[in-house]
């Protein structure tokens, strides 16, 4: 399945799924009241503070938000290639849209619905019980979102296209100019305005170096190892695309900010930072896992299941 089909039926589809469940979840957030804020009474004059107060309702709320922002930014990143592939006069373009573009597809199918669906989860969370019953529609944004993660190939698979076909294709070329880009974008952007963006990101990709080393030297002599974390690699490198996007989003806000645009672009840049602080330190975890290798994984006897 090309690109344009997949992401028309279902990357976009749970994306926007997504991004409908988190607004409904802000709204409700805003209006329902319930206990008081941790540090007091934000709203003293009403019988209770609206749930927004609350520092876990708005760590789920932030979640949803940042990732659906650099979501979409990869997204658009990527479709933008096809219009490379299928326009540029330019040989070499072609090739490095269409390197693009295959790289990118199951980590976009599998990320993105995997989180789309997790972000309607903590969507229906906010609403509390609210969130399970069908007068708010909240129930229906799960079910409607989990199907994307099983049909046009399951995500385990897309997770095991990544490491066993895309990452070796063509000596390894499409994975070697996704680190060359980011790694020019870092050294490039090294100022103080921009170090709590391109800080992480660079010690997000040392841990996806450090895993695609691993895989190399670890799944050819023991394909075990490579099915085993084909699922950690696909989120840690998906993980470090968001980060390169949040900075590049953050680049653009901080420019817009110093030409007098409004509070939006620091609602952007404030986005971004917790991407940063509080998401993609996912992505040494993720590398834990890889580097643990098979050897549990594959233990127990079948009969033990």
């Amino acid at each position: 399945m090309s690109f344009r089909e997949l992401g028309n039926r279902v990357i976009g589809g749970d994306l926007a799924i997504s991004e409908v469940a988190y607004q409904n979840a802000a709204v409700y957030a805003r209006d329902r009241l319930q206990g008081r804020a941790l540090g007091g009474a934000k709203f003293a004059d009403k019988p209770a503070d609206p749930i927004i107060v609350h520092s876990d309702v708005r760590r789920m709320l932030m979640t949803m938000r940042a990732f659906n922002e650099a979501g979409r930014a990869l997204l658009l990143w990527t479709a933008l290639q096809g219009d490379v592939v299928h326009r540029s006069p330019d040989d070499k373009a072609r090739q490095a849209g269409d390197d693009h573009m295959g790289l990118l597809t199951p980590v976009l199918k599998a990320m993105l619905t995997d989180q789309g669906f997790a972000n309607a989860v903590q969507a229906q969370q906010v609403y509390g019980g609210h969130g399970y019953i069908a007068e708010h529609g909240m129930e229906q944004f799960v079910r409607d979102a989990r199907i994307a993660m099983i049909y046009e190939g399951a995500n385990g698979i897309q997770a095991l296209d990544l490491v066993g076909r895309k990452l070796p294709k063509d000596g390894g070329r499409a994975m070697q100019a996704f680190f060359g880009e980011a790694q020019a974008y870092i050294k490039a952007h090294g100022d103080d305005a921009m170090k709590p963006y391109v800080g992480p990101l660079t010690a997000a990709l040392g841990h996806l170096q450090q895993a695609t080393m691993w895989l190399m030297q670890n799944a050819m002599a023991k394909p075990d190892n490579a099915g085993a974390g084909a699922a950690d690699y696909l989120g840690l490198f998906g993980l470090c695309a968001l980060g390169y996007m949040w900075c590049r989003m953050a680049e653009c806000a901080q420019a817009k900010l110093a030409a007098g645009a409004d509070q939006r672009m620091k609602a952007k840049l404030i986005t971004g930072r917790f991407f940063m602080e509080r998401m993609l330190p996912e992505t040494a975890t993720h590398l834990a896992r890889i580097q643990a290798g098979a050897a549990s994984t594959m233990e127990l006897p079948a009969e033990a299941f």
